[in-house]
């Protein structure tokens, strides 16, 4: 097999599972969308500039950091301390560590916990905050499959149509 034709496979699939992985937590969708981008560069089937690979993996970073950042400010956007806050940022990463599920429940349990440290009396102001880290995890998912999805549609335009 030629190269420049298994280069593009592997784009092929990293977009594929960087697609998927937007959504379930654990793959890093975009990162993975952007490689496939990449790669189809290097492969020689489809160029893009250099501006657009700039922007593009700007745009991943920055999705990465609203990845970690969101949960946190909707904890605090729905009435949550400072505590709940970080509370839901530890459980980013302490979810990262059990599975699909953690990393889904992680951000409602570690605001949940923190806004318990801050208030043990008040359950009502920390299911609040702990629904609103949740919230913001969605939130964050929902803009990674949509920034996985712009730059899949830019990997296929370019392979299929230019």
């Amino acid at each position: 097999m030629d190269i420049e034709v298994a280069v593009l496979l592997l784009g092929f699939l990293l977009l594929i599972i960087g697609v998927i992985g937007s959504v379930v937590p654990g793959l890093p969708g975009t990162i993975l969308v952007w490689l496939s981008l990449l790669l189809l560069h290097f492969s020689g089937y489809g160029e893009f500039s250099i501006f657009f690979l700039v922007v593009t993996a700007l745009i991943t970073v920055a999705t990465i950091v609203l990845d970690y950042v969101v949960p946190s400010l909707g904890a605090k956007k729905f009435g949550g301390s400072k505590k709940g806050e970080w509370g839901a940022t530890i459980g980013i990463f302490a979810g990262m560590f059990m599975g699909p599920f953690g990393i889904l429940i992680g951000p409602f349990l570690g605001a949940f916990v923190g806004e318990m440290i801050h208030d043990s009396k008040d359950t009502g102001r920390a299911l609040k905050a702990a629904w609103g880290s949740f919230v913001g995890f969605l939130f964050s998912t929902g803009i990674k499959l949509i920034v996985s999805l712009v730059f899949a549609w830019f990997f296929i335009k370019k392979f299929f149509f230019e």
